[in-house]
């Protein structure tokens, strides 16, 4: 079987979706030596991140920006098939919400990770998001089968986009191996130390800087229960958009001292980073997974998370759930898990054995058994 693949994102962004392409990537390659992948990115430059390929398989570099690519496909809705760049394939595979033209003798599989540019706006630029509006709704009608990461993803797939129960697959994302407790205290002092992350305890968040994550009411909650403590909050990830209100909070609030930005952190530091934590506060008010929540589960940190979306199919028994919109409630939570040891211990515990049900291994298993009835074929693997 032919198997074609975009994995743009797995070569230019750092985390999110580009994780996700990595990991399923090298999941693949571990998995699958029968079927042959043609795969390909649109690049101003040759990549230098390193991906793990699937052993017969071959990459080609789109001399272009990927945003072009996407203006040329997706805005101009120009009628070039994806298989001129890669070669006729059985299946070709978009793992970043929209599908290129293909000729119509392909199977398609697309990717949806979530619908927060239609369940909550603000969750995108304007710009991206009307974009995504169109693009996505035009990719969705046309694919052959849909991926969802989560249950909730896919009822929304239903609800808002009417698709067919039966269209939509479920494959959540698995925890790299890499993600376990880390006892090594010099690893941990060295990404404080890196971070700029002093010595105190702290609480983590972890995520892109933008409203859908909910920063200002884990502020504000952390204001109302651990202000007088010697605990600092630690909001890691990027600028999004929207931000500021972020910053002018910590401002107004007087606590530049205690609520610290560390900015984008590489993969190879996040499990000393989850490890040196006390605890995981994702209070996000919309996710379509929420990878940082198992992630930091499999490196034994108690988490608590919002009852929105899909966080509680996530997280099960194994955390703490609180209303991303009740202040009081978030405050107590934070309190709780804080100065009840006994609480964090049982989370910790719960969590480990939650996040070994994740597995980048499993998810390829079942990618591949998509691609094998998409392509309507019996192979060695199938």
């Amino acid at each position: 079987m032919k198997i074609g693949i975009e994995v743009t994102a797995a070569l230019t962004q750092t985390g999110g979706i580009g994780r996700y392409v990595r990991e399923m990537l090298s999941a693949l390659s571990l998995l699958d030596s029968d079927n042959k992948y043609h795969l390909f990115y649109a690049s101003n430059n040759n990549s230098k991140s390193h991906i793990e390929l699937p052993k017969n398989s071959f990459i080609r570099r789109v001399p272009v920006h990927d945003i072009w690519l996407a203006r040329i496909w997706h805005r101009m809705r120009f009628p070039l098939p994806v298989e001129y760049i890669i070669g006729n394939v059985d299946v070709y595979h978009s793992p970043d919400f929209t599908l290129p033209p293909t000729l119509k003798s392909t199977s398609t599989l697309l990717t949806i990770h979530d619908l927060s540019f239609l369940r909550h706006p603000s969750s995108a630029a304007p710009g991206l998001r009307q974009y995504l509006t169109v693009a996505v709704q035009h990719s969705v009608n046309r694919a052959t089968h849909i991926l969802a990461d989560s249950e909730s993803t896919k009822n929304d797939l239903i609800e808002l986009y009417k698709v067919p129960f039966e269209k939509v697959s479920v494959i959540y994302p698995g925890v790299s191996s890499d993600f376990r407790p880390v006892s090594n205290i010099n690893e941990c002092e060295k990404v404080r130390i890196k971070y700029n992350l002093g010595d105190q305890p702290f609480v983590l968040s972890v995520g892109t800087l933008q409203p859908r994550k909910n920063h200002s009411m884990l502020i504000r909650a952390f204001d109302l229960a651990l202000r007088d403590s010697n605990y600092n909050l630690v909001l890691a990830g990027g600028v999004g958009w929207e931000y500021d209100e972020v910053f002018e909070l910590v401002r107004k609030l007087d606590l530049k001292e205690r609520v610290l930005f560390p900015g984008f952190v590489e993969d190879l530091d996040l499990p000393a980073l989850y490890s040196s934590s006390s605890i995981m506060g994702f209070p996000s008010i919309y996710e379509g997974f929420g990878l940082p929540v198992i992630e930091a589960m499999a490196c034994g940190v108690p988490v608590f998370v919002s009852t929105s979306s899909c966080l509680p199919e996530v997280v099960g028994q194994s955390a703490l759930l609180v209303d991303p919109y009740d202040l009081t409630g978030m405050a107590d939570t934070l309190s709780n898990l804080i100065f009840d040891l006994k609480l964090r211990e049982n989370l910790r515990s719960k969590g480990l054995d939650r996040a070994k049900l994740f597995s980048w291994e499993d998810a390829a298993n079942k990618l591949l058994q998509i691609y094998c009835t998409l392509g309507n074929t019996k192979n060695n693997y199938c």
